[in-house]
């Protein structure tokens, strides 16, 4: 079932710097994000990546997004209002409709408890059902949403799941809150490409079907390309292009951006390797 969205609260990152203390750099600091400033809309719902290369500060944003890291200077704004300024209640509603989906995840399951803990609790902590058997019904749809049928996960210990499984769970979990939001940080940088491909279909089924707005912060650019919508390309923590993801990835304005799009490996099936190279000139002893 696809969610109202009307009257939809808009996020907003408005000139956002992150410091951090650095004994070894100038200055006795390192600027994680730089000036940041964007606004991902609710409705229409639509994926808007971020993307560059380890250390530039997108990871941050996410944090600074989900309110796990208040920013040195600038403001992350939900409805208008200062995330880090939230009543309790507001709050609440924030985390329910801004969710989070993480690079790894085993390190969010507890390895002592089976994985339909980590659905329950939010059934219980958001009150989604009224009775046990609604709470299983609603798990059970949600667990099927993201292609799993209940009872080859339900009742097992996260070490008995895939990455893939690991990962599609957590999925479950947002398809049950149904937010406005997702913020997806490099969610399929652990996974191999078949489970990768399902992973990001199912993305797009949340924005289609159910009006899901995605932050996916990647490296990766054949993943934005795949998903659409739009791009963010940051460097350095600042934002240096935005655009639809044809336009930038086609016609790209930015010299970093090229940069990126040069580093993307061009397989030629054509092309035969002609030069044999040897051990020592990889840097292994004979």
């Amino acid at each position: 079932m696809r969610r109202s969205r009307e009257n939809l609260a808009e996020l907003e990152l408005r000139g956002v710097q992150q410091r951090f203390h650095a004994r070894d750099v100038p200055g006795g600091y390192l600027t994680a994000v730089d000036d940041v400033s964007f606004k991902l809309a609710a409705s229409p719902p639509q994926i808007v990546s971020l993307v560059g290369q380890s250390g530039s500060g997108k990871s941050t944003i996410a944090r600074n997004v989900l309110g796990l890291q208040k920013p040195t200077a600038g403001t992350v704004l939900y409805g208008g209002k200062d995330i880090f300024k939230l009543n309790r209640a507001e709050y609440d509603a924030y985390r329910r409709d801004v969710q989070p989906v993480f690079q790894d995840p085993y390190a969010i399951f507890n390895p002592f408890y089976r994985v339909d803990r980590v659905l329950w609790k939010a059934v219980k902590k958001f009150g989604l059902a009224s009775t046990r058997a609604a709470g299983l019904e609603l798990i059970e749809e949600s667990l099927r949403a993201v292609r799993l049928e209940p009872e080859s996960v339900l009742g097992r210990y996260p070490h008995q799941l895939s990455g893939g499984q690991r990962q599609r769970i957590m999925l479950a979990r947002v398809h049950m809150l149904r937010p406005s939001f997702i913020i997806a940080d490099e969610p399929v940088s652990m996974l191999d490409a078949q489970v990768r491909k399902h992973f990001l279909d199912i993305l797009l089924d949340f924005q289609r079907e159910h009006g899901m707005t995605t932050l996916f912060i990647t490296h990766d650019l054949s993943t934005v390309y795949y998903l659409g919508g739009e791009v963010m390309v940051i460097t350095k923590g600042q934002l240096v292009e935005r655009g639809p993801v044809s336009k930038v990835m086609h016609d790209p304005s930015h010299p970093y951006t090229k940069l990126l799009l040069d580093s993307i490996p061009q397989p030629d099936p054509d092309q035969r390797w002609t030069t044999r190279i040897s051990t020592t000139e990889l840097g292994f002893s004979a």
